[in-house]
């Protein structure tokens, strides 16, 4: 066994986002059903782009390395600025997108699924 070396004590946690509901207000309520699978996506998307309207079949959570992201729900209307160092709840089953301005965006999206189940599906709005 190989001897680990290093310093202790500066290790630094900070929580970035916890909640049992998304970005705009709509509860998480429930996993899906089935063996775990998690997957983590680094999304890199460039100025002035306009991501398609689309929903997520299970809970996920992003996280914005640089640039900023405008979140918009399709029902509501109602939108979110996220920068960078921030982190969000994304919506299930609820149709919205996202879009950059200025600058682009990267971004960091864990998602909660199972095996063989899609990350995300279009809409036709």
């Amino acid at each position: 066994m190989a001897k680990q070396t290093g310093r202790q004590g500066d290790v630094t946690t900070e929580k970035l986002v916890q909640s049992d509901c998304a970005w705009n207000g709509s509860p998480y309520e429930s996993y899906p059903q089935g063996r775990p699978q998690l997957t983590v996506m680094k999304m890199t998307i460039p100025a002035h782009t306009l991501l398609p309207w689309h929903s997520h079949p299970m809970p996920n959570a992003a996280y914005i390395i640089s640039g900023q992201l405008i979140l918009e729900d399709k029902q509501t209307g109602n939108t979110r600025v996220v920068k960078a160092g921030m982190a969000f709840n994304e919506s299930t089953g609820e149709i919205h997108r996202g879009y950059t301005t200025e600058q682009p965006a990267e971004v960091v999206i864990t998602y909660a699924g199972v095996a063989g189940m899609t990350l995300s599906e279009p809409s036709a709005y």
